[in-house]
């Protein structure tokens, strides 16, 4: 019917009840999320150990237990109200919440569309007493200190509502996934969880001395022991933010984004800056579309985050978004660097020393592969009679394509890798002895021309001497452009003889505005050419050759949202990483034990060298324990 052959309804204020209803909507989507917002009060009132009982899913009962304060007799109606709460008085405390809960909205809402009932015993008080929702009735009850908070026959009030919930099986595995968000962060804990008179999940209060320590037991609770050995420690602290947690290793990867969980002080949030960040880490690692594995945890100023932006409080908004961008960006990109294999020195060490033929420490450790030994040695792996001079090398290169003006000292320094044939090299001297401990332990053999074998303490260890090489050379081309760029205060930028124009959107055209000095930062110079069209007219030396608005678009979608040096960064690597594939040795090149030892070394020593740069691994590990089972020894 048209709008205007329409009666007119006149103008009226909503009844009280039909007002919590809508808020219901908002807040109660399904059981889970009355799971989620009751174990966020069970928190706050400083519980030890949370109790879940569901049945039906949560669609019969959702009875939340905990240990806490307790809510005082006289409280008990008011804490059903709409907006009542303990945790705020003011817009100074909304300004700077510290607690799980602050919007009084949950217990009203969820009373609104379902049976509740509210037991509760404070300290010091000789009972307990309960509150019926329905009636408001005040009685007597028997618990210990603590409260509980009973619901019954959710959505009863709204049979709409309740047709949109799936099976039992998937509203008890959402209630799990929502308990299991908190036991993450609050390792102190206890939580256990009931359905239909059976414990389905359990995870005890971590002990330790230190809060790592505690969630690291957790995190082992949760995920199994297996995902403390396939991640590694995330520990970084900048402009006041300080991020923690721990991050899977690159083939610990999924093919799902179903284990990445981010918390902002303490709150489980779904963030687009945290989420892009972390992923941005791990561009320079991870093979394909596989999706990383993370537990972060951010902790930043109360007053730098506005955590009132949804009633479900599971989104967040920073006050300077870039900076957390930065933060965890470069948090997870510091814990990824350190080779896996040379992180395992301490604990070969360990376990050497308590061998029996441990040597003593006033001997000197045998075998010279230093750090300097291994460089000059691995200068010897791109000989070959294709490329054996610098010149060679250049040639090789640049023979099919044009080098870009801030190209051309990268490429000299990579074919002054290759010295000439004549290079003198001492094997004698590098020939390790027995009791040198080696991660990547000592080449026995080379297969095929294609991959390195070498045996450590475990077993036998496989390289993809190509791969390996590769990112070797990839980190240290990586390593002179970044000395290069921080002596200077942006990047190096080239005038464009002509402007390249194009239509903008007004986010584009504000973007380029209000971050002027940053584009400049990064090389780029971005103007106003009209009200709807910007003009490039300079961009970073090493991208000249590129397309231009292609790259000053994708700069301001990201620096509208997050932080966008990354993609100056990326653009950079993709060149580098085609210079570095071209400058690593070749499959089929006949390499001597001392070269292999040589490479085994540099891998140890060089950043992220456990994948190559396009995110496949470099090097694998066979047990012993593996190789006796493919021959059933033992059996």
């Amino acid at each position: 019917m048209p709008l205007e052959n329409s009666p007119r309804r006149p103008i009226r204020e909503l009844p009280d009840e039909l007002i919590s209803q809508i808020a219901a909507g908002e807040v109660v989507e399904r059981p889970a999320s009355v799971v989620r917002e009751l174990v966020d009060n069970a928190l706050d009132a400083g519980a030890t150990q949370i109790t879940l009982r569901l049945s039906a899913g949560g669609v019969r009962l959702i009875a939340v237990e905990d240990d806490g304060v307790g809510i005082a007799p006289e409280e008990l109606a008011i804490a059903l109200k709409r907006h009542a709460t303990s945790k705020i008085t003011n817009l100074n405390d909304l300004e700077s919440v510290g607690t799980m809960g602050f919007r009084g909205e949950a217990l009203a809402a969820i009373n609104s569309i379902a049976d509740c009932a509210l037991i509760s015993r404070p300290a010091g008080q000789p009972t307990a007493f309960s509150l019926s929702g329905l009636t408001g009735e005040l009685s007597p009850a028997a618990r210990a200190q603590g409260t509980t908070v009973e619901v019954k026959e959710l959505f009863f009030s709204t049979p709409a509502r309740r047709k949109f919930l799936k099976t039992d099986a998937t509203e008890l595995a959402h209630c799990i996934e929502a308990v299991r968000r908190h036991a993450l962060v609050r390792p102190e804990v206890g939580f256990a969880i009931w359905h239909d008179g059976k414990l389905v999940e359990q995870w005890r209060a971590s002990q330790g001395e230190t809060t790592q320590t505690q969630r690291n037991q957790r995190l082992k609770d949760v995920f199994g022991d297996d995902f403390i050995t396939q991640s590694v420690q995330v520990e970084h602290t900048q402009n006041g933010i300080r991020v923690t947690g721990r991050a899977g290793i690159p083939d610990h990867a999924r093919s799902r984004a179903d284990q990445q969980f981010a918390y902002v002080n303490q709150r489980f949030v779904r963030d687009k800056v945290i989420t892009h960040a972390a992923r941005s880490a791990y561009e320079d690692v991870l093979h394909g579309h596989r999706q990383p594995v993370y537990v972060l945890y951010v902790e930043i100023e109360p007053t730098r985050v506005d955590v009132n932006v949804h009633p479900t409080k599971i989104e967040v908004r920073f006050r300077d978004g870039r900076e957390v961008h930065q933060a965890v960006r470069h948090a997870v990109e510091n814990a990824l660097a350190a080779p896996r294999a040379g992180a395992a020195i301490n604990v070969e060490s360990e376990r050497y020393q308590n061998s029996s033929d441990f040597r003593p420490s006033n001997m000197p450790l045998a075998g010279v592969f230093t750090a300097s030994t291994a460089i000059n040695n691995i200068a010897n792996l791109g000989q070959n009679p294709s490329l054996n001079s610098a010149s060679n090398f250049t040639q090789n290169y640049t023979q099919n394509r044009t080098l870009l003006p801030a190209e051309t000292h990268l490429v000299s320094d990579v074919s002054a890798a290759w010295p000439p044939q004549n290079n003198t090299y001492n094997s004698s001297e590098s020939t390790p002895a027995d009791d040198t401990i080696w991660p990547l332990g000592r080449a026995v053999a080379q297969l095929q021309g294609i991959y390195i074998l070498a045996e450590n303490a475990q077993g036998l260890v496989i390289v993809d001497m190509h791969a390996a090489h590769e990112r070797i050379v990839y980190e240290r081309l990586k390593s002179q452009i970044n000395i290069a760029e921080s002596a200077k205060s942006s990047l190096p930028s080239q005038p464009l003889l002509i402007p390249a124009t194009f239509a903008a959107t007004p986010l584009e055209v504000s973007t380029a505005q209000e971050c002027a000095d940053t584009l400049l930062q990064l090389g780029l110079d971005i103007t106003a050419f009209s009200p709807k069209t910007l003009a490039v007219r300079a961009v970073p030396t090493t991208l000249a050759k590129g397309d231009a608005v292609e790259l000053a678009r994708s700069v301001l979608a990201e620096l509208a949202l997050h932080d966008a040096s990354t993609v100056i960064q990326r653009a950079q690597n993709e060149i580098l990483s085609t210079m570095a594939c071209h400058g690593a040795v070749r499959a089929n090149r006949k390499l001597t034990l001392d070269e292999m030892n040589a490479l085994l070394r540099q891998m140890e020593e060089t950043e992220r060298s456990d994948q190559c740069n396009h995110g496949r691994s470099t090097w694998r590990q066979i047990s012993i324990k593996e190789l006796d089972a493919l021959f059933m020894r033992g059996r």
